[in-house]
Parts: structure tokens; sequence; C-alpha cells
């Protein structure tokens, strides 16, 4: 292959895996300037339809290839970075807010140094709601994020732009970040793998030391199992000046994903935390992947975790406005300036009104009551070593469905409410590790796959109208909830559950179509 690319040279590298193109830079196949130029060819050619990505940095990720990239296990590959909290020196950052719309980031966060070091290419910034704050990808300032599933409905949130780009296959893999679902409510609504890392197993400084009280992580969305282990290993490991690490890993992350997990005893529930209802759709996911658990050799138990009492929910909502109202804190500082009124969008300046009037002592106490429910689970979690849900309770919404107005300000928090009402901030608060697995889709009976399949099979465009008006062939994650420092056996469950229904065969239309992965 040249560096003069056709498209079915495009097409061919678009279908492979990180650790799939990784390979071929190795074997000497294709360049590391190829596959950068593959990425960029379809990211200009689809992303117009998804806007995706924010800030294109192509010329710079082409300049980074020329410079020589280091020997790392992604050589090569490229990768697209998240446009919140993790920030890249000399590269446009504005966390979805036009109070940040003109900010240059003036250093790399320690996981930018380490993405770099792998030898992934970064190729700009993608989508993000304002401060991430909503789960659901539409910011006023660069306009929604359109699910490559079905262009009309969300990609979730908060990292709704990296899942779409990974779901579009405009890259492999790309960064993401989970302050209470943003890494896995994406990645249900995209069809991707999403683990959220056990806290403080990858760094989040030099700027930040446990944000969000040590709710947030950074990781990744993923097509395949095998690369989101591998990215793990890649970035993994306390920095100097951490405030705690995580409990160390027995192993690399990698090799657990073709370990067999054991008889896992795991507790599910088809009910949320709240009185919302759930869809029939994503009850058949859970059913469905309860029945593939069953057969894989795993006990299974209908029981609900502690019961999220109104205390607890109110120390959630504590917890949360206290984070809105840092955000803003932390970017006055930096900015040297408060934002207009214009600048924030009205579910922003609600949500950091809310956050002011929280006290220090309000935020000590709301602390300690999620650390007493923390413990609770932490009990539970010495009967069961999982517990599975749906990942959300409604398929991907359409677009609209959960933004506020001048009006309305708190419409985002009343819209939202049913369609996460799985406690998947129960993995922030406890800072245990959870995944979204994309075995289902809506309306549709489950592709059983197979260990050696080798067909791409992509939906054709009369079949993406056709469920565009019912609803149907939407993805339908579902969710397992791990203990404190078991991404192993997440890993490997989520390997063996790969294994015995393959999924990243399964492309959008808009994506396709794309040849055989062989």
């Amino acid at each position: 292959m040249t560096t003069t690319l056709t498209p079915g040279d495009v097409d061919r590298l678009a279908a492979l895996d990180a650790t799939g193109q990784a390979a071929l830079v190795r074997s000497g196949e294709v360049g590391a300037q190829e596959l950068v130029t593959a990425a960029i060819t379809r990211t200009e050619r689809l992303d117009p339809r998804l806007n995706a990505v924010v800030t294109p940095a192509f010329e710079r990720a082409l300049d980074q290839v020329r410079a020589g990239l280091p020997d790392g296990p992604f050589t090569g590959v490229p990768y697209l970075v998240k446009d919140l909290a993790t920030e890249q020196e000399g590269v446009r950052f504005t966390e979805g807010s036009a109070f940040l719309r003109h900010h240059v980031s003036r250093h790399d966060q320690e996981l930018v140094r380490r993405l770099r070091a792998a030898g992934l290419v970064l190729l700009g910034k993608t989508n993000t709601p304002e401060f991430g704050m909503a789960p659901t990808c539409e910011p006023l300032l660069h306009g929604p994020t359109r699910n490559p599933w079905d262009p009309t409905r969300t990609t979730g949130g908060s990292s709704g732009g990296s899942a779409a780009a990974v779901a579009a296959r405009l890259v492999p893999a790309a960064h993401a970040n989970d302050a209470g679902g943003s890494i896995r409510f994406p990645a249900s609504c995209c069809g991707l793998f999403g683990l959220k890392p056990t806290r403080a197993r990858v760094p989040l400084g030099p700027a930040y030391g446990d944000a969000f009280g040590g709710w947030a992580v950074e990781h990744a969305v993923t097509r395949t199992v095998r690369d989101s282990a591998a990215l793990l290993d890649a970035v993994a490991g306390p920095a100097a000046g951490d405030p705690y690490p995580a409990p160390p890993a027995a192993g690399p992350f990698a090799a657990e994903v073709d370990r067999d997990p054991g008889r896992l005893r795991i507790a599910y529930s088809p009910r949320p935390a709240g009185p919302h209802p759930v869809h029939p759709d994503c009850v058949a996911a859970l059913r469905d992947a309860v029945t593939l658990c069953e057969a894989l050799g795993h006990d299974l138990e209908e029981r609900d975790l502690p019961t999220i009492t109104e205390p607890v929910g109110a120390a959630i909502g504590t917890v949360y406005g206290a984070a809105m109202a840092w955000i803003l804190a932390y970017w006055v500082r930096e900015l040297g300036r408060e934002p207009r009124p214009e600048e924030l969008e009205p579910y922003t300046r609600a949500y950091a009104e809310h956050g002011r009037r929280v006290g220090g002592g309000d935020y000590l106490l709301a602390v300690t009551t999620l650390q007493e429910y923390a413990r609770a689970v932490a009990r539970f979690f010495e009967r069961y070593d999982l517990w599975l849900t749906p990942t959300l309770a409604q398929p991907p919404l359409p677009l609209g469905e959960m933004t506020s107005t001048e009006d309305d300000p708190w419409r985002t928090a009343r819209h939202s409410a049913p369609f996460v009402a799985f406690p998947a901030v129960v993995a922030n608060l406890t800072g245990a590790p959870a995944m979204s697995v994309p075995l289902y889709w809506s309306g549709t009976a489950p592709d059983p796959g197979s260990d050696t399949a080798a067909a791409t099979r992509t939906a054709t465009a009369a079949d993406t109208a056709a469920d565009t008006a019912s609803g149907a062939g939407l993805p339908i994650g579902v969710h397992f909830l791990g203990r404190v420092g078991g991404e192993a056996t997440l890993l490997r469950l989520a390997g063996q559950l790969e294994r015995a229904r393959p999924w990243s065969h399964r492309v959008p239309a808009l994506a396709g179509p794309l040849p055989p992965v062989m």
C-alpha cells in the first residue's frame, strides 16, 4: 500500500480495531502516515453528517508522524481526545462552552503524554455537552453530535463525540471520561464497549487530583474488548503527586481478555433506582444478557443493590451541584474573568447557582452519606461478583429531548432522569469499575455471530430508514458493576461475551459498507 490511498484502502483500514491497525504498522505492511491519512479521509467524508470532531488537528497529527513516533503498543494508530478535562498543549479546549470558545491549552495532561508515548497519533478533539453535565451531546457552542445508527437520535453523553467517531469508524478508539456514566452511556447508545476503570487507575494530573471528589475517571470507548484492555495498560498507573493510587492490578489487563472468568455469581435487576418506566427493549436486552450468562455457566440471581434512599439521592445532587460551582470557579480563576450570561447555557447557569448554595459543611456531610452507602455496596459484593442491569432505561432518545431553554433551564435534568434511571453513578461514588457491553439491538433478534465470523455485516440504507421510523435497530447496552479494583473480572467476562456474541462486525449504514476483516 502506498501513501496514495484508494477508497478501498481507506475502508479496509477503517474495518480494523486499534490492535489490528497497530499490527500492520509493526509488520511494515502499512505506515503510520497511511493510517493517519486514512482516518483523516474518513473524518472529512463522514463527520459533516455526525459533528463528532469539533477541533480538528490534522496537520498537527501529520507533523507528529513526520517527526517520528515512539515504539509503543499503538504506534501510528489515529486517536481522538474528548474536549473535556484532558488538555493538549497548543490545541483549542472548550469543554463545550462559549465561555472557553477561544481558549487554547497551555499544558499537556499526563494522560495525553501517555497516549503519545503509546504511539497514538492525536487527530483532534471530540464534542461534549457544556462541561460534561448532561447525558446527551448537544452543546449550543458546537451543535449536536448525531448517532451513526440513527442521525435523529442522541449519542448519549458526555463522551458522545468520541462514541460517534468510533461507531462510524473514523478512528478505531477514542478517549472518554466518566463522572456518572459518561463512558458507559455513549457506549450503549452507539454500540461500543465502554469500560469505566477503578478510581485513580488513570491519573488526572497535573491540573487535577481527584476531580469531583474522586468520581471522575479517564479511559476510552472502543469497538473491541482487547483494545480497551490494551489502552488501559498503556495509560494506567499513578503519577507523581497523585492523592492516592488505585489497588494494584495483578498483571496486564490485556492478558485478562482471553482468560476464563470462572463461574461468576452475578446479581441482576430490571428495576431502576427511581419511579421511572423501563422501555421493553431495555428489559429484553437485560433478559437476553441473563440468558447468555447462564448459558456460559454463570450463576444468576435477581437482586437489587442497596436502595438509593432519599438522603443518598440528595447527597448525589449536592455533589453534582458543588462540582458545577467548582468547574466555573476553576475557569474564572484560569481565565481571569467572570462569564457573561450569554456565554453559559441555561442549564449550566441554573446548576451553578444551585451549587453556589452548597456550603462546605453541606458538601462534606453529603460525602459522609455517600461513603456510608458505598460501604453497604461493598457488603453486597461480598456475596456477588457483579451486578447486571440495562445501561439505560430507554433506547437513544431523539435529539432535543434532553436540552434546556431559557424559559425552562431544568428541562435537561427532568427529561434525562427517566433515560439514566439505572444507577450508573454508583460506580463513580464507590470508585468501582463498570462496563457497558453491546449485546443487543432494539427490535431485532440477537445476532449470534461466531468466533470465526469473517463477514462485516452492514445495515442497508433501507434497513436504516425503516428502523429510524420504528425505533428499531438501535444499540442497547447492558451494564456490569464490579468490585473496586476488579477490572480483571470485568475484562474476562467481556472477552467471553464477545467471543460468544461478537458485535464489532455490526456497522451502521452511515459508516459502511466495509470489507470483511480477515
